[in-house]
């Protein structure tokens, strides 16, 4: 398999365990991109994120802006010579500039089976819901809202699973994925469909109202 140069755009958990298992299978990160510390707790203690935790402990090149808008981050990242840019929960819009840039597919591990639960929290939603399945989307980008072309996905059943179990089961099978995938990439083997236009779902950010319990 011909290794690919690549990006890295995530921020949680979620996100750790396909930039780890891309490295594993001999990718070469070029850049990983993450959200930067933000405050938390209490004392309003700046934080890393987990993505960012794993890059410096592998000392892999990094950025951290606040926003993908400004034109010189822009600038910079296409800069960058790379073969695919790899996003997982990175948590900031990607421009078009970066989405329809012709040299450079951006792709998407998405924690639900498109196109239910488009949106923030697929997980949560899909439980909430009382859905039987969920599974892991992997898919082009585009400029909507978790509306690109399907390249693959896979199906779970959520059985007794809380949000926990059920993130780490689909982290790790995203994680699988996303290596299968950058594999058919470098094969030139890759192909896509596009989202049906029925069963769409929007899974939006959870807020204080979700958390009581019936």
């Amino acid at each position: 398999m011909k290794p690919l140069r690549f990006i890295f755009m995530g921020t949680p958990n979620f996100a750790v365990p396909a930039l780890q298992a891309l490295i594993e299978a001999g990718h070469e990160p070029v850049c990983i991109y993450t959200q930067p510390p933000r405050p938390r707790g209490r004392g309003q203690k700046l934080l890393e994120s987990p993505v960012l935790k794993f890059s410096k402990h592998r000392s892999l090149s990094t950025a951290t802006p606040i926003s993908l808008k400004n034109p010189d981050v822009i600038q910079e990242l296409l800069e960058k010579t790379v073969d695919v840019i790899v996003v997982a929960a990175y948590g900031l819009m990607l421009p078009a500039e970066i989405i329809q840039h012709p040299s450079v597919r951006c792709i998407n591990i998405h924690a639900s089976l498109l196109p239910r639960w488009r949106g923030a929290a697929p997980i949560q939603r899909a439980i909430m819901e009382g859905d039987q399945t969920t599974g892991i989307t992997i898919m082009r980008m585009a400029e909507g809202l978790d509306t690109g072309p399907i390249i693959t996905k896979e199906e779970v059943t959520i059985g007794s699973d809380d949000s926990g179990t059920l993130h780490n089961r689909l982290a790790a099978l995203g994680a699988d994925m996303i290596v299968k995938c950058l594999g058919q990439l470098a094969a030139g083997t890759i192909s896509e469909n596009p989202q049906p236009a029925e069963g769409i779902t929007y899974a939006h950010r959870l807020h204080s109202d979700d958390e009581p319990l019936d």
